[in-house]
């Protein structure tokens, strides 16, 4: 059982990390397409309405679903005065109780909140309201509920290593990822 549940988190590790890894490359898109807008508008005294969304939507597409990457690193800001002094069981607990108390919760709420907005969207394949804009407003919009089921997804797996480690296993299950590497 308890190994069933290393490979689960770790599974969910491995999804985060690609994920992150791809929407990475997203950032290099933006900088490239940001530097283009600004050399055309500055340097040609032209632009394109469709590439200035386009940088919108991959500015949202990094941070929404960049979001399950940066939480498996832990980069997510939170105040840790007391966190960090905590053994690593205590450290557990608190991932514990915060991941099932507060982010699922919220990221469910999300998901539920926002499924009908993106299916109406959907069923319009809404698009930009500006002439020569992206008609495609409708995935920009599926990113909500998209962030919200990898937040979900990471969020578990913060359950299941919280778990593991305050059944003392998890030191276990780091030996033995270490080994696979």
């Amino acid at each position: 059982m308890l190994n069933t549940l290393q490979r689960i988190a770790r599974f969910i590790d491995d999804l985060s990390e690609r994920t992150g890894q791809v929407i990475a490359w997203l950032t290099l898109g933006t900088v490239l397409l940001t530097f283009t807008v600004v050399v055309l508008r500055y340097g040609f005294d032209s632009g394109s309405i469709a590439m200035q969304e386009a940088v919108t939507y991959l500015h949202a597409a990094v941070f929404m679903l960049g979001a399950a990457y940066t939480l498996k690193h832990d980069g997510h800001v939170r105040v840790d005065i007391v966190y960090r002094r905590l053994s690593a069981r205590g450290q557990a607990l608190v991932n514990l109780l915060g991941t099932l108390l507060l982010l699922l919760p919220v990221c469910l709420y999300i998901l539920i909140s926002s499924w009908e907005y993106v299916a109406i969207s959907w069923n319009l394949r809404e698009g930009s309201q500006e002439a020569g804009g992206l008609n495609a407003v409708f995935l920009l919009k599926t990113a909500i509920p998209v962030m919200a089921v990898l937040l979900m997804l990471q969020g578990s797996a913060i359950v299941l290593h919280s778990l593991l480690q305050l059944l003392g296993v998890a030191h276990l299950a780091g030996e033995a990822a270490d080994r696979e590497l």
